[in-house]
């Protein structure tokens, strides 16, 4: 490996000590003694979220530029066809939303129904499809002149997986900033993981059977697994650990704290895995430098699209507002940790797939905020309760 190649080790370690220390610090601070409180407010990475990967973008194609040997380094890293640095880059992501997931929450289902029909419908129904047909629209019609034949495959598949996982961590934001009925939205996340669990993998294999992408199943299951099914089980345990531990009626406080700590890995996984990706992709994009441009359009029409099925279906079946809101966004928002992790794991670091998840972090936060905008402005035309 080149002497500058091992040379940026150092500093890259640096900076990701400064950064853990900043979120810890300035991003999400709290005290010893108290979680923090839900507000209406988005923290302060989460706003600015889509400037993070844009700079974590500028940085990755940099370096995948001047310290490529680094890189072919770390894809080798692997066992099977998992990528042993991106396995760890993605549970820092996951498990700390995870240990949000309360199972116990599903015996409330019964309180909203309509909230919930209308989510399961959206996001397993009517999502991944419309997902997959835009990318068939744009990718292979519309778009045909200026992507690369062999490429737009992957990059239609890639939209498949960010249609078919809704998010699960995200939406409590969204939620918050719309004054949505917070047992709701929690019943909607743990029936969607449920959900997620027992649909992800053959939905995801069905429409990229239909659009003639050949996958390996065992690989497909094997990311199901490792990315949820594993996720999910050791945020379950970690919750009950936390609850057994607390004093009575500090349990929520207890989880809340935790929570909050191991956040910053979340965002430190997110980030290093875009410059990880970008690393690799890099040389394609300055050769193209629209493709980014070009793969987010279809991902934007989708988020608006399903929105406003969803918000539309809600007010005509007069849900309110405090439900219609987190029932709309959920589906709008990604899984995009599972996406770019089940990307990663089937096409490889530098496949159009996995370029296509992370355009899809750089576009959702912008979109998510114009959205719940819109929802706040038009609480007036739901009913209250």
């Amino acid at each position: 490996m080149a002497i500058a190649d091992r040379a940026c080790y150092p500093a890259l370690s640096r900076c990701c000590r400064q950064l853990r220390t900043f979120i810890l610090t300035k991003a999400f601070p709290m005290t010893s003694e108290t979680a923090p409180e839900p507000t209406d407010t988005i923290g302060f990475f989460e706003r600015w979220l889509s400037l993070w990967v844009a700079a974590c973008i500028i940085a990755g194609i940099t370096l995948g530029n001047v310290a490529s040997d680094a890189f072919l380094v770390l894809a080798e890293i692997k066992y099977a066809s998992v990528n042993l640095v991106v396995a760890v880059l993605i549970w820092a992501m996951i498990y700390p939303m995870m240990v949000n997931v309360d199972f116990s929450s599903l015996r409330h289902i019964g309180e909203r129904p309509k909230g919930l029909v209308i989510t399961i419908v959206v996001n397993w129904l009517i999502k991944p499809f419309s997902m997959a047909a835009l990318g068939i629209l744009f990718f292979e019609g519309l778009f045909a002149d200026y992507i690369d034949p062999k490429n737009a495959s992957e990059y239609i598949a890639g939209m498949i997986l960010l249609g078919a996982a809704p998010c699960t961590a995200m939406v409590f934001v969204w939620s918050q900033m719309t004054k949505g009925d917070a047992t709701y939205t929690l019943v909607q996340v743990s029936l969607n993981d449920v959900i997620m669990i027992f649909a992800f993998a053959p939905l995801v294999a069905l429409l990229l059977g239909i659009t003639d992408i050949v996958i390996p199943w065992q690989t497909l299951l094997l990311s199901v697994a490792l990315y949820v099914v594993i996720p999910l089980i050791a945020g379950y345990l970690t919750r009950r650990w936390l609850l057994a531990r607390a004093p009575d009626g500090r349990g929520d406080a207890a989880i809340s704290r935790f929570a909050a700590s191991v956040k910053p890995y979340s965002v430190i996984g997110l980030l290093a895995t875009v410059v990880l990706l970008f690393g690799f992709q890099g040389k394609v994009i300055l050769a193209q430098p629209l493709l980014i441009a070009l793969i987010a359009v279809p991902l934007i029409v989708q988020s608006y699209g399903i929105f406003v099925i969803a918000y539309a279906a809600a007010w005509m079946w007069k849900v309110p507002h405090n439900v219609a809101a987190p029932c709309a966004l959920i589906g709008t928002s990604n899984f995009f940790e599972l996406a770019v992790a089940v990307a990663i794991g089937l096409f490889g670091l530098d496949s159009g797939a996995a370029l296509t998840t992370v355009v899809g972090v750089l576009v959702e936060v912008p979109v998510m905020l114009s959205l719940v905008a819109f929802a706040n402005r038009t609480r007036r035309h739901f009913p209250v309760k």
